[in-house]
């Protein structure tokens, strides 16, 4: 099954749904009129009393087969015969509508599509996996592994199915496409992974994303150098390369394998002993800003050892000294301990990554 005919099959389900939906409605409404109808005509035509019309209008629609509540000339027994013809048709009309529904299966469908859209709305500062090939998957257990709330979208029914059995928020639908990523939210997301096969969609949801939310913070999977650079003009944050970055880890695990072994071992999986977090300074809230770092002291506070630390204007400083210091803006690259990081976090105070450090395991 192509993605294309997979998207249209559940499109397909979700204007059924809304079609049958909008025909018991229009159903209910034909019953409702006739029975008016029938009411008022016992009342005013026929004279009777309002309780003595309605009930009348009911046996009839009803069919039960109870006799006349008050005699009928021939004109009251024409207009009810009419009016069973009417509630008969009106209720057969509503009978067939509610059973195909039943046998296809689209009210239970129409519950999960509003379940899912629940989920998607009560999502803020989530982050937004577009495709869920074999790179989507890869990011999607590590998100999951770090505690990240994030919704996936794919084109692809299976991948789609393929994300909700592993547990994970997923939508079906085009993320090149701005109704798609409104759907998603995102206007309250913080982070935008696009890792769709083709190096043009991919730049078609950057564009989108960015133009959507421009605070945002687009990460896009590049097939080759040319769409490394058009994806960074797009407006990516960050562009990987899974050829080139793959090519340069395994030319640096056959030269350095230990200091690979460390790396990936304080970057992926759950059970690693040591985590590394960036934590952004905040004039605001961090009472260490414009305090040297040997003057802040958050080693022996804390255990966790600062790598480094980029200014707000993009310089990086690698090792930092005890004279080095912290200034607002700065985004903190730390390595240590789950607990340490932890602990680091609340040194610090409410800072932008503090909700990431909390979601460390407790175990090391």
């Amino acid at each position: 099954m192509s993605p294309r005919a997979s998207f249209d099959s559940q499109s397909d389900i979700e204007r059924k749904y809304k079609r049958l939906r909008q025909e018991l409605i229009i159903g209910a409404i034909a019953l409702a009129c006739v029975f008016l109808i029938g009411t008022l005509w016992y009342r005013f035509v026929e004279g009777w009393r309002w309780l003595d019309s309605a009930y009348m209008t009911v046996s009839t629609l009803a069919t039960v087969g109870f006799g006349e509540i008050n005699p009928l000339g021939d004109r009251g027994r024409l207009f009810t015969i009419i009016l069973i013809a009417m509630g008969v048709i009106s209720i057969g009309y509503i009978v067939n509508r509610f059973t195909e529904a039943l046998i296809q299966g689209y009210f239970q469908e129409g519950r999960r599509l509003q379940q899912q859209r629940r989920l998607v709305e009560s999502l803020s500062e989530h982050y937004i996996l577009c495709g869920f090939g074999r790179t989507g998957r890869q990011i999607g257990m590590e998100f999951q592994a770090e505690g990240i709330p994030f919704v996936t979208v794919d084109l692809n029914l299976e991948s789609v199915q393929a994300a909700q059995q592993m547990g994970y928020i997923a939508m079906q639908g085009d993320a090149t496409l701005d109704d798609t990523l409104l759907r998603v939210g995102i206007e309250r997301a913080i982070c935008l992974v696009a890792a769709l096969p083709s190096d043009a969609e991919n730049l078609y949801t950057v564009l989108s994303a960015k133009t959507l939310n421009p605070k945002i913070r687009a990460i896009a999977r590049a097939s080759t150098e040319e769409a490394v650079t058009k994806l960074q003009r797009g407006g990516a944050d960050a562009v990987v390369s899974p050829y080139i970055t793959g090519g340069k880890r395994m030319a640096a695990a056959a030269l350095r394998p230990q200091v690979m072994d460390f790396v990936d071992g304080i970057l992926t999986g759950t059970d690693r002993a040591f985590y590394m977090e960036e934590f952004r300074l905040d004039a605001d809230a961090c009472p260490y800003v414009g305090q040297s770092l040997r003057e802040a002291r958050l080693r022996s506070q804390s255990g966790a050892l600062v790598l480094a630390i980029r200014r707000a204007d993009g310089t990086l400083i690698g090792g930092p000294t005890g004279e080095t210091l912290l200034l607002s803006g700065d985004a903190m690259i730390c390595m240590g301990t789950a607990d340490q990081l932890r602990d680091l976090n609340q040194i610090l105070g409410p800072i932008g990554s503090k909700a990431k450090a909390l979601r460390l395991p407790k175990h090391t």
